[in-house]
């Protein structure tokens, strides 16, 4: 399995799968010219895709998902609530796919594995995605590690997981306080040490790479994402996991696993 974060943040997220037979994304963020743009940066044409998958309503997460299916008539994996709160986003889909959170799902060879998680929209999920015994595990967007989300990411080979913000640069930053107070909550984002405390509940001996994922620009710093990784990575021994801090203009270098 490889797999690609071509963008990551406020402004827009997508990440790209492929096995030997599938070849899927998880959210749409970007416009569609974009992420055309993107995918051939990492030598993928859009012609060849399966399938989107939409984690849940937020602009920064569907922006250019329905202008991208209808171009490339891709069918579209939503569960109810999401697909209602953004029908007015997404307009008329091809070929959508409804799915219960929770469901299991199968896409040619790749195995997507779906688990609730902590923010505030309709019915958001995270996913694990398996195949031919390795695993990723994409986990952004919640505002609080629970029992079932570690359950679900154990065993992960790799994670894309998210770094949000430094608690000390929301505190002091500019926003204001209604917006911190949301990012901050239960159903908000994860903070660098909240997320380094999951990478060090779930963590094991075969987990080769660790993507920090949706950074704010503004309440956070990719060397202090970095930095509160590689520190929990080396308190549990896991000298030669690889950490990448994905960003919300650049696309990451293919990752292989298996």
């Amino acid at each position: 399995m490889r797999f690609s974060v071509l963008a990551s943040g406020s402004k827009g997220n997508v990440s790209y799968f492929e096995t030997d037979n599938a070849k899927i994304l998880i959210d749409a963020g970007l416009s569609c010219k974009e992420i055309i743009r993107r995918l051939k940066l990492i030598r993928v044409e859009p012609e060849g895709l399966d399938a989107l998958i939409i984690t849940h309503e937020h602009l920064d997460h569907i922006k250019g998902a329905g202008p991208i299916t209808r171009r490339f008539d891709l069918p579209v994996y939503i569960n109810h609530k999401t697909l209602e709160k953004s029908r007015h986003i997404l307009g008329n889909l091809p070929n959508p796919v409804i799915i219960d959170t929770g469901q299991t799902l199968r896409i040619k060879d790749l195995v997507i594995e779906t688990f609730t998680k902590c923010h505030d929209a309709a019915d958001p999920f995270g996913l694990v995605l398996s195949f031919n015994g390795s695993k990723v595990g994409l986990a952004t967007d919640l505002g609080r590690s629970t029992r079932l989300v570690e359950d679900r990411l154990k065993g992960c080979n790799a994670l894309i997981l998210e770094f949000n913000y430094e608690s000390e640069m929301l505190d002091n930053g500019p926003y204001p306080l209604f917006l911190k107070r949301r990012i901050k909550g239960q159903d908000g984002h994860l903070s660098n040490r909240q997320a380094a405390d999951l990478i060090q509940t779930i963590s094991h001996d075969k987990l080769e790479h660790v993507v920090l994922a949706h950074l704010s620009d503004t309440n956070n710093h990719p060397e202090k994402a970095n930095e509160e990784a590689v520190k929990v990575l080396s308190k549990c021994g896991l000298h030669k996991t690889k950490v990448i801090v994905s960003m919300q203009d650049d696309t990451c270098p293919m990752i292989d696993l298996g």
